[in-house]
């Protein structure tokens, strides 16, 4: 006699009944030879355990008896107990996407427990099997097959190329119109092996055999192209369902956000996304992942976290995945608070951070220059065994590089050579040759060079700018010729950068050796060349022609550089005692809009803002600005009731002192009467009475150009 396995049912509370599940609270299996994910179509041993209801198609009524059970009871018995509707019925939502299947689905219960066990060994035997002996085994079926038994074996089936044959074996035995059945069930098994290409091949023969595709057909080869990371075709069949007259549903709408987030498609993906919000869709964790990334590639930060944030809105807890994926958006957003707070939510979780999260955090710290959480992560991934890759170590050394943490850059580096998993690279050697420059540490840049060198690694035009900078620092200018003469062999070609640094080394050199440097500006850039000529060959020309040169020259730079080399070139006519010339720069600069928003005006106050500004440029607009003062009070203008001079807390990158000290001290050998603001850090206050008396003062300066 044929082993029994039985259903048992719980009549303890209702539901919606989950086909797909073997895991509800209201089932529970027994002794069943096989694992029970594969029990899609089966809900119960017996002939009719779910009946529709007659008076509500979407409630199935359950007969389960047991003979000492009220329901075995006479019906006519007066002293027999009488069970609440709840226990007796399954409500299923008429306006779930599964109600009108479980109405065809029904008809499956009828498998009894020894059918199911011998059509799973068919299933098992197929997936096995020899496409010669497909045939011979299933005609162990008998002539009548009928749409349950077929539906049952190709579900439980994971051979697809064997499948194909089952499924032609069927379509023979079974009438047309159950045919877009037996293809859906077939084409989930394409899915679950991820094979869009077989899924797409065998849609495309259902179509030619004139079956017509339903919402579970479209529904599939969506979610199967998601699952093989295609999103573009799962685009292509959404768009395709209404062609084939099919309305996608809630669901399938619900995994197109993760779709066209995928493909960049930001107006459907959030379109889709809003209505998913009105209208309280289910969306999946893989979706909200694919919204945070589509926001972070388009720079949009704040979107990254409202969709982080709109999760609590839906009930859905973060995984991995998505904390991941939040986390380096924070990262390439520069917002280093904010993932520190997001990792610590992540921690407080439970969820245990792996290699991608550390990844996230260390460029996040970095580019945030949160120097103790990123170094507390390097070492939290070291104590866990972790390989630190060649990006990660660079990170790290750019950041302590760029923080002074010499001594720290110096271990990490000897760690990143003794490590298995990578060696350094051109981006290493170029941050630690930078590192010692900007500390003027000669010897150790040499040194680093030659291990670069010794390394197989040729110095690229950064290399060459950091070591003509370190060479400058220290004041060693036939170093730097000599450095960049050597390089110039290479094939090494000038950019921006480098003559930046040359100028700025000119402004850090003695005025009877700038002559050692024009050689090298003129191989560097002939344009820049003729405007430092003009200037140290204290030629009268005319200013029209310095002004033409120098406006060919901004023209020639990229955008990033003109304001560095205006800065530069207006500091060499400070330290050159040419103050006409700094100030036709700085109008040029102001013409050209290199310089922006220096001056604002408003009805209660008038501000000079002097931050990003270098040390020669900035002194040049305090003249620039006093010069205006002085026409507005001869022009008969009232000035504001306050005046204020914005230095910010900052330094230039090449200046030894910021601003604010040295604007302290020139402000006091002007007599001017602008104070330091306790309040207000980096400004200067005064008022306009005071400001007057001042400018009435000093009828003729050397500092006002005329």
């Amino acid at each position: 006699m044929a082993e029994s396995y039985r259903l048992r049912f719980s009549p303890s509370s209702t539901s919606t009944f989950n086909s797909r599940s073997s895991s509800s609270p209201h089932f529970k299996l027994l002794n069943f030879p096989s694992s029970p994910h594969k029990l899609s179509y089966l809900y119960t041993q017996s002939k009719t355990p779910l009946q529709a209801s007659s008076q509500n198609p979407f409630t199935f009524t359950q007969h389960h008896e047991h003979p000492n059970s009220p329901e075995a009871a006479n019906p006519h018995d007066p002293h027999a107990k009488s069970q609440p509707l709840s226990k007796n019925h399954i409500w299923v939502n008429p306006r779930s996407s599964r109600a009108k299947h479980l109405r065809k689905k029904k008809s499956l219960s009828s498998i009894s427990a020894s059918s199911f066990s011998s059509l799973l060994r068919l299933a098992k035997s197929l997936d096995s099997c020899s496409q010669q002996d497909v045939s011979k085994i299933l005609n162990s079926l008998g002539g009548k097959i009928v749409e349950p038994d077929a539906v049952f074996v190709l579900d439980n089936m994971l051979n697809p190329e064997i499948a194909l044959i089952v499924l032609k074996y069927f379509q023979q035995k079974i009438k047309p119109q159950k045919h877009v059945v037996l293809y859906n069930v077939t084409l989930k098994l394409f899915r679950e092996v991820k094979d869009f290409k077989g899924a797409e091949k065998l849609f495309d023969e259902m179509i030619q055999r004139g079956v017509k595709p339903s919402i579970v057909t479209f529904s599939t080869m969506i979610s199967c192209a998601a699952t093989c990371s295609l999103p573009h075709k799962a685009v292509e069949w959404f768009e395709n369902m209404p062609s084939f007259e099919c309305e996608p549903d809630d669901n399938i709408c619900s995994t197109m956000i993760y779709a066209y987030a995928r493909v960049g498609n930001a107006y459907k993906a959030l379109s889709l996304y809003d209505r998913a919000k009105t209208e309280k869709w289910h969306v999946d964790k893989v979706a909200f992942s694919a919204l945070i990334k589509m926001h972070g590639k388009a720079g949009n930060y704040d979107g990254c976290l409202n969709v982080y944030n709109d999760m609590k809105f839906f009930g859905t807890k973060p995984n991995l995945v998505t904390y991941n994926s939040v986390l380096y958006a924070m990262g390439r957003a520069r917002r280093a608070w904010q993932a520190k707070v997001i990792y610590e939510e992540m921690v407080s979780n439970g969820i245990s951070p792996n290699w991608p999260t550390y990844a996230a955090l260390l460029q996040a710290y970095c580019r945030g220059r949160f120097k103790e959480d990123a170094l507390s992560v390097y070492k939290e991934m070291k104590e866990k065994g972790m390989d630190m890759n060649v990006v990660l170590y660079n990170m790290l050394l750019a950041m302590c590089a760029d923080v002074g943490y010499t001594d720290k850059a110096v271990e990490i580096f000897e760690d990143m050579k003794s490590s298995a998993a990578c060696r350094p690279d051109s981006f290493t050697f170029s941050s630690l040759i930078d590192m010692y420059s900007c500390i003027g540490k000669v010897s150790e840049a040499e040194e680093t060079l030659n291990e670069m060198i010794d390394n197989g690694i040729q110095p690229n035009i950064f290399v060459l700018t950091s070591l003509v900078r370190c060479y400058g620092k220290a004041k060693r200018i036939d170093d730097a010729v000599k450095i960049l003469n050597q390089f110039s062999g290479l094939g090494i070609v000038p950019d921006d950068r480098f003559c930046d640094t040359l100028l700025n080394i000119m402004i850090q050199t003695p005025k009877e050796e700038l002559v050692k440097l024009t050689d090298c500006v003129e191989k560097a850039n002939p344009k820049l060349s003729s405007v430092v000529r003009c200037l140290l060959e204290e030629q009268k020309g005319d200013v029209v022609d310095f002004r033409r040169e120098a406006c060919e020259l901004f023209n020639s730079v990229d955008a990033e550089s003109k304001k560095s080399f205006c800065n530069s070139l207006i500091d060499l006519c400070v330290n050159l005692n040419k103050p006409d010339r700094a100030c036709d720069l700085l109008d040029l600069g102001l013409r050209l809009g290199i310089y922006t928003d220096i001056q604002s005006r408003s009805q209660t106050m008038w501000y000079l803002h002097l931050k990003r500004l270098s040390l020669g440029a900035a002194l040049t607009a305090l003249c620039f600005w006093i010069n205006d003062l002085s026409k507005a009070l001869e022009s008969g203008e009232d000035l504001p009731p306050l005046l204020g001079i914005d230095t910010g807390l900052g330094k230039h990158k090449f200046a030894d002192k910021g601003l604010v000290s040295v604007f302290e001290s020139h402000l006091r050998e002007l007599n001017a009467p602008f104070h330091e603001a306790t309040h207000k850090a980096g400004w200067f206050f005064t008022t306009n009475e005071a400001v007057k008396l001042w400018l009435q003062s000093r009828c003729s300066t050397k500092i006002v150009a005329a």
